[in-house]
């Protein structure tokens, strides 16, 4: 196997120097054409990112917190305009993925889109096996137990499924070279004068692989808090571009400076990119380069003139340009205008893919700090539906009094909140309810007419008449250490956060924001328990099974929706001063395998298999916040998409555009009556 730099062709020696012409009957020197680049609107690019590694201490694998970092520098190039000129939507980002098929799923779902050139990016621990054969691995993966790990032979498989003209594997990994020597012999290149003929008609297919380090050789990544080595070096090149380039870097140029870049770099031991070519496909263009921006092009037909020799033309250049200067010093002008208000970059939309399963289609803050019959629209807690109604939904705030505001939403794909007039909950007598009612999440019976609250002050569970507000029925009973002490285990404060009310009516869900005092976290991972109810709906619930739950690390439950009766969704929260927000919505299974942990006097110490199974659908955090101030900001995140999330609700099939078919995840942030949070709401096209 030989393991080379493949040049870009350079402009070839014969052609003729700035002011010569050539000779009446010689033949004209051949003109050096511009690398053919990828098709940005008809490519999709997959990034793949694994940093929660979760296996025990003695066989466990160390955290990757660079990971991030590189999802969302990858992300921010090649969505740049000037730069990478991906459209929204073809840049998906997969961080975590829980299993190898989900994977897969990903990279033949993302192949099937792509028409002209599939990006396939991968960071996390790589790992050899017995066989000494490349593995990658996914957070729950555990050195020596390889049925936990990703076989990069299916990773090939699911890549050659591509309807893509052509693939490009990046791999930042631990012995990653090994992708290449696997393969078998890699390119060699032929001179640059037969490359530059050739590579013409060979861009029509192949492969172009690029890796982190060679096959015996360990990838770095010396600071949590920036890229890894490798991914951090090509985020350099990419967004830095090529002074001495063209308008065009091609694959080649980037690896050539991408070999430059970290051979300057101080790391524990040499780390040395390799790259591997199918069909002369360095020389195929992968971005504009960032340090030479494209001339203005002609505004009309008119304007259109042949090109004169190269020295000719940047005579020209040089005195139209003198001339404009002296011109303009003489009259007192200002300067010519820069580049870019000459040529402002397009309007980029908050809109995409947060992961292969979820897109955001829409967002609104049009009711933040909104009042409605002068009572602030502010406090919003939980979500819900009206039954058979994907345009209506009911909001509940959690400030005093507790009050029910319905909400027209317009569509999923775009946006038009306009609150009503709120329904203020009372007593089944129309007494008030008391001091420091908190609603925390909303559930809507059939028929509409009823809705389940949750208050987390109490705690209570109550049923209320939407038209009157008034109380109806008893509390429903609470499981033993649901209050708080002395009465139970809960903390105050952090007890009832969420309801899930099935389709069927047939089970009501309700989880814990915060471990019980006796259940305790893992590690940072909280322990949780979620209750299940069975009755009727507008009837009695009576308690039934009790799960257990574990969150990702420092996070809280902060909502539920039932997909069906044993499926639902998770929304997990956590906020660091300083930081901001972390907001993540879990896929999580019960079903026949879910263990009752009614009797379990803790949870601490319960092996894995008492837990529910949960994997997580998207991260807020790398949702495409769209063009600079596309989305509003208030305090400090690590996207301005995020915020203090608490309500989610379900809602029915996306209709039209590329996520057709898709169900429609509404979601909404609350601001606690604060100048300093913002009420938004979310529209998410999520692949249940």
């Amino acid at each position: 196997m030989t393991e080379s730099v493949v040049p870009a062709a350079p402009t070839p020696d014969s052609a003729p120097t700035p002011d010569s012409a050539p000779a009446p009957d010689s033949t004209p020197a051949r003109t050096a054409e511009a690398p053919q680049r990828l098709d940005p609107a008809r490519s999709v690019c997959l990034l793949i990112g694994v940093d929660a590694y979760s296996g025990p201490a003695h066989d466990g694998l160390e955290k990757l917190n660079s990971v991030k970092h590189n999802l969302a520098g990858l992300r921010k190039v090649f969505l740049d305009q000037h730069i990478g000129g991906f459209p929204e939507g073809r840049v998906i980002t997969l961080p975590n993925p829980a299993e190898a098929p989900e994977i897969m799923d990903a990279v033949e779902e993302a192949g099937t889109r792509a028409e002209d050139t599939l990006i396939v990016y991968y960071a996390g621990h790589g790992l050899l096996g017995t066989d000494q054969r490349l593995y990658l691995t996914l957070p729950k993966s555990r050195l020596g137990r390889p049925a936990g790990w990703v076989d990069t032979r299916h990773l090939r498989g699911a890549i050659e499924k591509s309807s893509a003209r052509r693939v490009v594997l990046i791999l930042d990994c631990c012995f990653s070279g090994k992708w290449i020597q696997e393969e078998g012999e890699s390119y060699s290149a032929p001179d640059s004068a037969e490359l530059a003929l050739s590579t013409l008609t060979q861009l029509d297919a192949g492969t172009y692989a690029l890796t982190s380090t060679a096959h015996n050789r360990l990838s770095h990544a010396p600071d949590p808090d920036k890229c890894s080595a490798f991914t951090g070096a090509l985020v350099d090149v990419l967004s830095k571009g090529d002074s001495g380039g063209g308008e065009v870097l091609t694959l080649g140029e980037v690896f050539r400076l991408l070999r430059k870049t970290m051979s300057t770099m101080s790391l524990p031991e040499r780390q040395e990119p390799r790259a591997q070519d199918e069909n002369g496909l360095s020389a195929l263009g992968f971005v504009r380069n960032a340090a030479k921006p494209p001339l203005p092009e002609p505004t009309s037909p008119a304007e259109v003139v042949p090109a004169p020799p190269p020295g000719r033309l940047r005579r020209k250049l040089l005195v139209a340009l003198a001339s404009g200067l002296a011109v303009g010093l003489a009259l007192g002008l200002a300067a010519p205008p820069a580049w870019d208000r000459l040529h402002p970059p397009a309007r980029v939309e908050a809109r995409g893919d947060c992961s292969s399963r979820a897109a955001l289609l829409d967002h609104s803050d049009v009711l933040d700090k909104q009042e409605v019959d002068n009572e602030g629209v502010e406090g919003l807690s939980g979500l819900a539906f009206a039954p058979g109604r994907d345009d209506n939904m009911y909001a509940i705030a959690d400030n005093e009094p507790g009050r029910i505001f319905p909400i027209g939403i317009g569509t999923p794909e775009a946006l038009r909140l306009r609150a009503q007039r709120a329904t203020t909950l009372r007593k089944a007598d129309g007494g008030e309810l008391g001091r420091w009612f908190d609603g925390e999440a909303i559930a809507i019976e059939k028929g509409g007419r009823t809705a389940l609250v949750a208050s987390e002050t109490g705690p209570a569970i109550r049923r209320f008449e939407l038209d009157s507000g008034l109380q109806k029925g008893p509390d429903f009973p609470l499981p033993k250490g649901f209050r708080v002490w002395p009465d139970g285990g809960a903390m105050a404060g952090r007890t009832i956060e969420s309801l899930a009310l099935t389709p069927s009516g047939t089970y009501l869900y309700v989880g814990l924001e915060s471990p019980l005092a006796q259940d305790g976290d893992d590690r940072g991972k909280n322990l949780l328990r979620i209750q299940r109810y069975t009755g009727t709906p507008g009837g009695a619930y009576t308690l039934d099974d009790q799960y257990a739950y574990r969150t990702d690390e420092g996070l809280g439950l902060v909502e539920l929706v039932a997909v069906d009766d044993n499926r639902l969704l998770a929304l997990e929260r956590q906020y660091s001063a300083g930081l901001g927000n972390a907001i993540r919505v879990k896929n999580v299974l019960l079903g026949p395998k879910a263990r009752d942990v009614t009797g379990k006097e803790s949870l601490y110490d319960l092996p894995a298999d008492e837990f529910l199974t949960s994997t997580l659908l998207f991260d807020l955090a790398v949702c495409p916040e769209g063009s600079p101030g596309e989305v509003a900001l208030k305090g400090t995140q690590p996207n301005p998409l995020l915020g203090n999330v608490e309500g989610m609700a379900l809602g029915g099939t996306v209709s039209d555009g590329p996520y057709r078919g898709r169900r429609s995840l509404l979601m909404v942030t609350d601001d606690n009556g604060n100048a300093q949070q913002i009420t938004r709401f979310y529209s998410i096209a999520v692949r249940l």
